[in-house]
């Protein structure tokens, strides 16, 4: 199984768990990997986002201290509430590009990225997965150069088993009552990224880039 075939899938077994996303080829995989905004609010097996999140516990950490946490919220009653505390923070964070956009010379490209995290932000709490990835400190701060690639990780799994996701961050603006609400130390193991996942609207695939060329230098940089 690969792609988005595991979607129509309506009852999950052990087998199906275990074969879901193993034959998606890893550069495809890379390159197909962007920003799922629009789910279904369809239930996703929790056996599903436990397989993902283990592809995230596969990624380097320094001294392999493997700091990441991974809190999946399932149940109706706390997403709403994440929702709500997420929007307080992303309303008052697009509203600039908001205003901008009412310029007619506004970019498209921008207007559409704009319209899928507002989205997002609407339809927060269908979601039927808040993943949130958090991690222990260290020194007072959080290991965020072992959680970022861990996170990647999770969204490459995503994609491999046809789940659609995004990272975000402005839950943040209300990280220590989230925490909490979570069961986690705001100070100790603090969350730095939701992942709202669920079943995708849309499909994947190659995202604009622009060329390798504009970017890639041998020796220095001219």
């Amino acid at each position: 199984m690969s792609g988005m075939n595991e979607s129509v899938i309506t009852e999950w077994n052990e087998a199906d768990v275990a074969l879901a996303g193993e034959s998606l080829g890893l550069l495809e995989g890379l390159r197909t990997t962007r920003a799922i905004r629009r789910l279904k609010p369809d239930p996703v097996p929790l056996s599903l986002i436990r397989k993902v999140c283990e592809a995230g516990t596969y990624a380097p950490s320094g001294g392999n201290r493997q700091p990441w946490l991974f809190v999946a919220v399932s149940d109706e009653s706390k997403r709403a509430k994440i929702a709500d505390l997420y929007r307080d923070v992303f309303d008052a964070y697009i509203a600039p590009a908001v205003e901008a956009a009412k310029d007619p010379n506004y970019p498209e490209v921008k207007r559409k990225n704009m319209r899928a995290a507002m989205y997002l932000a609407e339809h927060l709490h269908e979601a039927p997965i808040h993943l949130f990835v958090a991690g222990w400190t260290r020194r007072g701060a959080p290991q965020s150069q072992a959680l970022f690639p861990a996170i990647q990780n999770v969204l490459l799994a995503c994609r491999a088993v046809g789940l659609g996701a995004s990272l975000t961050t402005a839950h943040r603006g209300h990280g220590e009552e989230i925490d909490r609400l979570l069961g986690l130390d705001p100070e100790k193991t603090p969350s730095i990224a939701l992942i709202p996942i669920g079943w995708p609207k849309g499909r994947y695939g190659t995202p604009t880039r622009r060329s390798i060329d504009t970017c890639f230098f041998v020796d220095e940089v001219p």
